[in-house]
């Protein structure tokens, strides 16, 4: 039964509403995902679903250009980039006549409820339909083309705006559909360049979209250590000439064989010059002679599959979308579904698209720092990031706290673990510490694997997948006296570990042993690196996104074998120990039809219900299935179990196959979300590591034994927070290696909905509408 304060969508109908779904301005990866979404949900609820086809021409056009939809339209549109409604540009619609036209056409087919997807254009543009919406009937009725009776049934129009564009030019939202996508198809295309570049010892000018926001240019700097950058938010000063030549030339020194530099379409200098990648390329050359290319890659960012990322945002977006159009009142104003941190939020349309005209016009003034703070704190605070990674300054140059910081990986290998290191070692360089490597985990530690590592030596280690450190299972209790032995003999003042669920365990044995070892009474901080996503104190973990990518590309070759051969369902092995995150998320970016996980345990009527469910299934034209489970989501019903299962009782109406993914999920290059956020979450704890260390030094030695010294830097809903390690232990289940409470399981109905079962879904969290200030308000911990 559920519980009364619970807010359970079941409450909420759709039945006689209809609702119209469009794609509107330039097109992203994932925009298909939202759709699926839409449709389904509003179907779910009961009510009608439109496709609006060609944007708001379609809406003008009308015809067969509106369409009502079933549940099977948007099968296996998930994995496709682009629109399958497809988008357009529309003058007519910019007049009152087009809109006019428009309103006839949705009363006629009774549509009253929009989600429109698209940029600010279109969504400004659908406000002003909303506004104008009781004009436009009256003046229907007057000219007889509607019903007076038509005109007060339909006398509100619910708008509800899903941001998606490539170029993360919305303020309000952290991300915007497409954008991850994007910055996949710009990782790919700088890792294939690095390869090319190294053997030349060639400098590559890149130019990425984003006319008038550098947001593409700034992350992919980040995520790929870019030697200089250029977009329009934040201009270089005066004599940037200069010091970018003298930069590449200080790299090229010290036997750096490439330079890459990033270039944002929209580029300019602090006098609203234009700077261009050819501008760029011809300084180069004429300064420095260095043999130089430019690559322009256009519109490849908008292509290709969306990133699971994207699909997993855009359904969630989706999801909500419905749900605020079920709850919308002509009182409430129109609407975007948006994303803060790591949750979703509803802000008023017309204040997000008021905040980013007010980017443009702090440009267009020069008042450059407010153009970074109105962007919102995701950008800014990525911007921070890389100002401190590129420092101006000589290294000789650079400040000198006579402290001693050690950096170790614990754990099994995970996609971003090396751009952690490379973001600890260089801010902590540029604070003025010795930064010290520690190879092997504990186990190197207890044996002196360790020696100081300098500034290059982490170059280019941001792309490059596992561990460079090289990491072990192996916890310190064992090496206590070791350990504590090669602390004092190389006077490390601090320990950063970047780890899994064993860093966890790892942290609270030292925190024990200080009662007697001194040696461990020094500021240490855990930074999450796990597949599984299963430490406490943190809703991500790095390397978890790109194992759900490596998940997910598998999973949409599975179903593409599927669909040549007909009535075939998949049983897929996904990685995570007790944590059922990769299944059920990888479930929710691929189109899964279930998944099994150990948090929500399960029978075998319910086995048997999934197996009736796919035999309903293969009577439609989704001729296929998907199912996850978990690696250990029930010691009975293995893998092998449940396909046998799947394999007789499916006999005659659809034939099985399993696959266990194994380690594949472990490797691969770090997707652009684990590079960025490893690369700031760790420049983040090293400097959480400085202030520690001077708030803790006394008579000339460190000494810090309270709890908040040893603390997890972690992701939690809106902000990063540094939590003791003590005060986790309570939050945590050791027997099964798994946070007491998951953030992700509240998106396990999502998966259920999409895939057509009934459940209940608590939206308690949902329907608040804030406002944009509120959303992105400093937390004085600090926000991702």
């Amino acid at each position: 039964m559920a519980q009364p304060d619970k807010k359970l969508f079941e409450n909420l109908s759709g039945k006689g509403k209809a609702i119209g779904v469009l794609t509107s301005g330039g097109d992203a990866q994932g925009m298909n995902a939202a759709v699926r979404a839409v449709v389904r949900m509003g179907i779910y609820v009961q009510a009608k679903v439109y496709f609006i086809y060609e944007g708001y021409q379609g809406m003008v056009d009308g015809g067969d250009n509106i369409e009502e939809v079933s549940w099977e339209s948007v099968s296996s549109i998930l994995q496709v980039g682009g629109t399958v409604i497809g988008s357009a540009r529309c003058k007519s619609f910019r007049n009152r006549e087009g809109r006019l036209q428009a309103a006839c056409n949705l009363v006629q087919r009774g549509i009253t409820n929009l989600c429109v997807i698209g940029g600010d254009g279109s969504l400004t543009g659908a406000n002003l339909f909303r506004e104008e919406w009781s004009g436009l009937l009256d003046e229907l009725v007057q000219t007889g083309k509607i019903e007076a009776e038509a005109a007060k049934e339909y006398a509100h129009l619910n708008i509800v705006g899903m941001v998606g564009s490539i170029d993360n030019d919305f303020c309000g939202t952290d991300m915007t559909i497409g954008t991850d996508s994007a910055l996949h198809r710009i990782m790919e295309v700088v890792d294939a360049i690095m390869t090319t570049a190294l053997s030349h010892q060639r400098t590559f000018v890149l130019e990425v979209m984003g006319r008038h926001c550098g947001y593409l240019a700034l992350v992919s700097a980040l995520a790929c250590g870019a030697d200089w950058m250029f977009i329009p938010e934040s201009p270089p000063e005066e004599g940037w000439e200069d010091l970018m030549c003298n930069k590449l030339s200080e790299n090229r020194a010290r036997k750096k064989r490439l330079n890459i530099i990033i270039v944002s379409e929209g580029a300019i200098d602090c006098h609203n010059k234009p700077i261009t990648s050819d501008l760029v390329k011809d300084l180069v050359v004429k300064r420095l002679g260095f043999d130089t290319r430019v690559t322009i890659l256009g519109h490849v960012q908008r292509g290709g599959t969306p990133s699971a990322f994207d699909r997993i945002l855009a359904s969630r977006m989706g999801v909500d979308c419905v749900l605020a159009l079920l709850e919308a009142t002509p009182e409430t104003p129109a609407c975007v579904v948006s994303l803060c941190g790591n949750q979703a939020v509803r802000l008023p349309l017309m204040e997000c698209v008021q905040m980013t005209q007010e980017v443009q016009k702090a440009m267009d003034e020069r008042r450059f720092e407010d153009a970074v703070r109105l962007r919102g704190r995701s950008f800014e605070n990525n911007l921070n990031t890389y100002k401190l990674l590129s420092h101006k300054k000589n290294i000789s140059e650079l400040p000198k706290s006579n402290f001693n910081v050690a950096v170790l990986n614990v754990g099994a290998p995970a996609a971003g673990m090396n751009a952690a290191v490379r973001s600890a070692v260089r801010v902590g360089i540029t604070e003025g510490h010795k930064m010290f490597a520690v190879n092997d985990g504990f186990e190197g530690f207890a044996k002196g694997q360790i020696k100081e590592i300098k500034w290059g030596g982490v170059g280019g280690w941001t792309g490059q997948g596992g561990s460079l450190l090289g990491t072990k299972r192996t916890l310190p209790a064992k090496y206590f006296d070791q350990i504590a032995e090669q602390i004092r003999t190389n006077k490390i003042h601090a320990l950063l570990v970047i780890g899994g669920f064993e860093a966890f365990e790892s942290m609270m044995q030292l925190v024990e042993a200080r009662g007697t070892y001194e040696e461990y009474c020094i500021p240490m901080c855990i930074v999450p690196a796990t597949i599984s996503n299963n430490v406490p104190g943190t809703d991500l973990s790095l390397g978890a996104d790109t194992a759900l990518n490596a998940i997910m590309e598998t999973c949409d070759r599975i179903k593409q074998s599927a669909s040549g051969t007909k009535r075939r369902v998949f049983i897929i092995e996904t990685m995570g120990g007790y944590c059922g995150y990769l299944a059920n998320m990888g479930g929710l970016a691929a189109g899964a039809d279930a998944a099994y996980i150990f948090e929500e345990s399960f029978d075998i009527r319910e086995l048997q219900a999934n197996v009736e469910h796919l035999t309903e299934k293969m009577k439609t034209s989704i001729q296929r299935g998907l199912i996850l489970r978990n690696e250990n989501s029930n010691e009975n019903y293995t893998t092998d179990f449940i396909y046998q299962l799947y394999s007789e009782e499916g006999r005659g109406v659809f034939d099985c196959r399993k696959n266990v993914l194994g380690h594949m999920q472990q490797g691969g290059a770090p997707s652009p979300f684990d590079r960025n956020f490893g690369t700031k979450i760790s420049a983040k704890a090293v400097q959480w590591i400085s202030k520690k260390l001077k708030e803790t030094y006394r008579n000339g030695r460190v000494f810090a034994n309270t709890d908040d010294s040893v603390c997890l830097l972690g992701m939690r809903r809106r902000n990063l927070l540094f939590q003791p390690v003590t005060q986790l232990k309570d939050e945590t289940d050791f027997k099964h290696r798994i946070p007491r409470e998951q953030w992700w399981l509240k998106m396990r109905p999502l998966m259920k909905i999409l895939a057509k079962y009934k459940t209940s879904y608590d939206i308690s969290d949902a329907g608040k509408l804030e406002h944009v200030n509120m959303c992105r308000r400093k937390d004085e911990t600090g926000a991702i």
